[in-house]
């Protein structure tokens, strides 16, 4: 499956983009439910960096949709981490 690239001209999202990038990486290649969710839990730190940024205007596009898919992977985050009480 090709990966797309998302283009944003915010310095505070390309770093963090970065380092959720590589989080997800190490999700998807981790072993069992424990050792996903707690790298989870350190990207939901990651993710509000994103969520509480002080520069966000609702008026730009490039803010709205960093929001939109910052909210994306806090869900994504909070799901992992749920699986693991169920476990």
């Amino acid at each position: 499956m090709k990966e797309s690239r998302v283009t944003m001209y915010c310095p505070t999202f390309q770093k963090q983009e970065s380092i959720i990038r590589d989080m997800t990486d190490r999700i998807n290649g981790a072993e069992g439910v424990s050792e996903k969710a707690g790298i989870a839990e350190e990207m939901q730190k990651e993710v509000a960096v994103l969520l509480c940024c002080l520069e966000y205007d609702g008026k730009k596009t490039n803010c709205r949709d960093c929001r939109f898919i910052a909210n994306l992977r806090k869900k994504t985050a909070c799901l992992i981490t749920k699986a693991k009480k169920l476990v």
